[in-house]
């Protein structure tokens, strides 16, 4: 009987008086024992065919199930132990061996497995499918901003480009109005037609600074 292995004590015992039995390590008892008995490793499916037998939980701080036909020691009640469900077609008693036959008496248990493991796949195949739409809706917004970007630079070059080149053409073109300046005294005479140049000009660097700004926001 699984119970009574003392290769086992650490993981699965009987309890202090012999009237139920305790699993110590859950995790351990679903990795390496649980496999040996079922087709699963599943511990809480484990819980649900105890429940289905007449065991119950006895402890809240502990894995601890009992049922009145399920002691230590007392072998001979153990095929007084029935499955509860109504609809089952065939009632199977546990035998001798205890829990490591429980499962030749359950024929539903692999479907319920089957309808589990259904269900998950489902479900991560429906998280994974959100996942990768999100994804490719990221990338599409990344990708639209980083034309937008590529564009505000381009402008942006382009406006230094011209306000560099407006600088060069101004300072050459009042170079050579600076010689035709008439001077009295070697003092230079400003004339109308200069004075509108320079207001013009100070408008169109005023514009450029404007737009060069804006664009580079």
């Amino acid at each position: 009987m699984l119970v009574e292995d003392p290769t086992t004590d650490d993981v699965i015992s009987w309890n202090d008086d012999g009237s139920a039995f305790v699993v110590w390590q859950p995790a351990e008892f679903a990795r390496d024992l649980l496999p040996t008995l079922f087709k699963h490793s599943n511990f809480s499916s484990f819980v649900r065919q105890l429940n289905t037998y007449g065991f119950r939980k006895v402890s809240t701080s502990r894995w601890e199930f009992c049922n009145d036909k399920f002691r230590k020691g007392e072998k001979d009640q153990l095929c007084d132990i029935r499955r509860r469900k109504a609809w089952a077609s065939k009632q199977q008693p546990i035998n001798n061996i205890a829990l490591n036959q429980t499962a030749q008496a359950m024929p539903n248990h692999d479907e319920f497995d089957e309808d589990q493991r259904s269900n998950s796949s489902t479900s991560s195949s429906s998280d994974y499918s959100s996942l990768v739409d999100e994804n490719k809706r990221l990338k599409q917004e990344n990708g639209v901003l980083s034309s937008e970007l590529t564009s505000m630079k381009r402008k942006c070059k382009e406006l230094l480009d011209l306000v560099a080149k407006y600088g060069d053409s101004t300072e050459k073109e009042e170079e050579e109005n600076s010689e035709r300046v008439p001077k009295l005294f070697g003092v230079r005479l400003e004339v109308e037609g200069e004075r509108e140049r320079k207001r013009k000009r100070a408008e169109i660097s005023e514009s450029a600074s404007i737009l060069l700004s804006q664009a580079c926001k």
